[in-house]
C-alpha cells in the first residue's frame, strides 16, 4: 500500500529523523545486511538486535516493483492538437470548449466511438489551469512522450537538408525554426543533449504542431555531430551575422548540407564555428542589427530549397 509521511516532531528534528537534515532512509540502513552470528553488527554498542542471526525459517522480502513515471504531457492549441492526432504520437485524452470542438476535425474524432475520447467543458478557464498556459485556443490533450530520432538516421539519408542548432534556448524559436524547416522539407533538425530547450508544449504549440512530421534528434556533442555529417559528404554552413560571405554565393545543390544557427543573441560558439565547411551571412540593410534566429533560418532555408529546386 502507500507509504504515509511521519508527522514531524521534535525527536526527529533534533535527531534527523525521517523529516530531519541528516535522515537515513530504510532502504540504505537495510543495505548494511545482517551482522553473521557471533559477530556484533554496525548498530549501537550493546544493541539487541546487532547479535541476533535471522531465522532461516523468514521468507524473502518480495522484490520491489519499479516504479512507472508518467512522462505524458499536455498539448494546447488548436493546431498542435491536430498535429499529434495527425501524427504518430499517442494522443490519450482531449478536452475542449463547446465552441472549439464544432471545428470540423475535432467534431469528427468527437463522432468517431473508436477514436479518442473528447471531453466537452463548459469554459477556458480549466482547460487553461490544465495546460498551464491562457493560449490553450480552447482545447487541450493528454499525450505520449515525445520520441527523439536517432543522428544516425538522419545522417543515412541522401543528400540531407539538417539544421543544426547551437544552444536555442527559447522554446518560440526553436517552435518557429521546426515549423519552417517541415514545410521546407528539411531531413531534419538536431539540437545539444544539454543547454537546450527541449521539445516541450510551447515549443509544440509554436510550431504549430510541426514538431510531429519532421525528426528531432539530440546530439550530445554538436561539434561531433558535424564532424560525422562531414564524413558523410555533408557540407556545414555556419549562419554568422559578421564575416561570413553573402547567403546566395554558395553552393547548396550539390551535396547534402548542414545548417547552424547559433544561440539567441551569441551566436555560434568557436568550437562549432571551426567545424564549419563556410559561414554565411544575410544582408542587413536597415537600422536593425540582426535578425530574429527564427527569421534568419527561414531565409537560409528557402535559398537551400531554391537552389536544389532549379538545379533539378
Amino acid at each position: 500500500g502507500e507509504r504515509r509521511e511521519r508527522p514531524v516532531t521534535r525527536r526527529s528534528r533534533r535527531a534527523g529523523g525521517a523529516h530531519g537534515p541528516g535522515a537515513r532512509s530504510a532502504r540504505a540502513r537495510s543495505a548494511r545486511g545482517p551482522a553473521e552470528p557471533g559477530v556484533r553488527g554496525p548498530g549501537r554498542p550493546g544493541s539487541r538486535h546487532a547479535q541476533q542471526s535471522p531465522s532461516p525459517e523468514a521468507p524473502a522480502a518480495p522484490a520491489r516493483e519499479e516504479r512507472a513515471f508518467d512522462d505524458s504531457m499536455v498539448l494546447y492549441g488548436r493546431n498542435a492538437v491536430h498535429e499529434a492526432l495527425r501524427g504518430a504520437r499517442e494522443v490519450q485524452h482531449i478536452w475542449a470548449t463547446r465552441h472549439a470542438v464544432e471545428e470540423p476535425w475535432l467534431a469528427a474524432v468527437a463522432m468517431d466511438a473508436s477514436a479518442v475520447d473528447v471531453n466537452v467543458v463548459a469554459d477556458g478557464s480549466w482547460i487553461e489551469r490544465r495546460a498551464g498556459s491562457p493560449d490553450h485556443q480552447g482545447v487541450c490533450a493528454q499525450v505520449g512522450p515525445f520520441r527523439y530520432a536517432y543522428v544516425d538516421e538522419l545522417l543515412k539519408v541522401k543528400r540531407p537538408l539538417i539544421v543544426a542548432l547551437d544552444e536555442i534556448q527559447d522554446p518560440q524559436n526553436l517552435g518557429a525554426i521546426a515549423r519552417t524547416a517541415e514545410c521546407a522539407g528539411a531531413t531534419g533538425i538536431v539540437i545539444p543533449a544539454r543547454r537546450s530547450a527541449d521539445v516541450t508544449p510551447a515549443v509544440c504549440k509554436a510550431s504549430a504542431g510541426a514538431v510531429e512530421h519532421i525528426p528531432i534528434a539530440r546530439a550530445r556533442n554538436l561539434a561531433d555531430f558535424l564532424r560525422d555529417a562531414k564524413e558523410t559528404g555533408a557540407w556545414i554552413y555556419g549562419a554568422e551575422g559578421e564575416g561570413g560571405v553573402p547567403y546566395t554565393g554558395v553552393d547548396y545543390a550539390g551535396a547534402g548540407v548542414v545548417l547552424v544557427m547559433g544561440s539567441e543573441g551569441r551566436g555560434l560558439r568557436p568550437r562549432v564555428a571551426a567545424n564549419c565547411d563556410g559561414l554565411v551571412a544575410l544582408p542587413l540593410r536597415g537600422r536593425i542589427e540582426s535578425l530574429n534566429v527564427s527569421a534568419a533560418a527561414s531565409a537560409l532555408l528557402y535559398e537551400i530549397v531554391r537552389q536544389r529546386d532549379a538545379a533539378a
